[in-house]
């Protein structure tokens, strides 16, 4: 039988404005290394911000509340940043620090600014939320590649005219 879990231990944690939902066929937790690892189709769901993944690991601090996030296997994610543009996007590891409200995503990144046609693709991604601010480093093999939707100024002048 599949087990299902919902989490809202969360709701009390002060950096945390908004409940903290965590579905996932499995948990477990330690709380003297303050260890919870959620496996089997993991989903979290915070406001409008979702991540899946085959397996999250939460770790808090003495007084319980979250300090590190890590997502791994087949990660697929949708945040908003502070100023609400909205990314999607897939990796294989994904980290998140709440204090520093930062996003650390490793292994054939695919980040998309879905609010614009934006795409970084990298071995290494890092989003600040804050900030909205992005920074990429690819491998070796192959270098970062990002693209930029530019629209043809004389098509967009054709139009303006009908």
């Amino acid at each position: 039988m599949k087990w299902i879990l919902f989490l809202f231990i969360f709701l009390a944690f002060s950096s945390f404005a908004e409940e903290l939902k965590i579905k996932a066929n499995k948990f477990s937790a330690d709380q003297k290394k303050g260890l919870s690892i959620f496996s089997g189709d993991v989903r979290i769901v915070k406001g409008s911000d979702e991540l899946n993944a085959s397996e999250v690991s939460i770790y808090t601090d003495k007084n319980n509340k979250p300090t590190k996030f890590v997502a791994r296997g087949d990660v697929s994610f949708l945040v908003t940043t502070k100023e609400k543009v909205q990314y999607g996007g897939v990796a294989q590891k994904v980290i998140y620090a709440p204090k520093r409200k930062e996003y650390q995503f490793f292994g054939n990144v695919h980040l998309q600014q879905l609010n614009d046609k934006k795409e970084i693709l990298g071995d290494e991604v890092v989003l600040k939320l804050n900030s909205g601010k992005a920074y990429a480093k690819g491998v070796k093999t192959e270098p970062v590649m990002m693209i930029f939707d530019i629209p043809d100024e004389q098509k967009q002048e054709k139009e303006e005219k009908k």
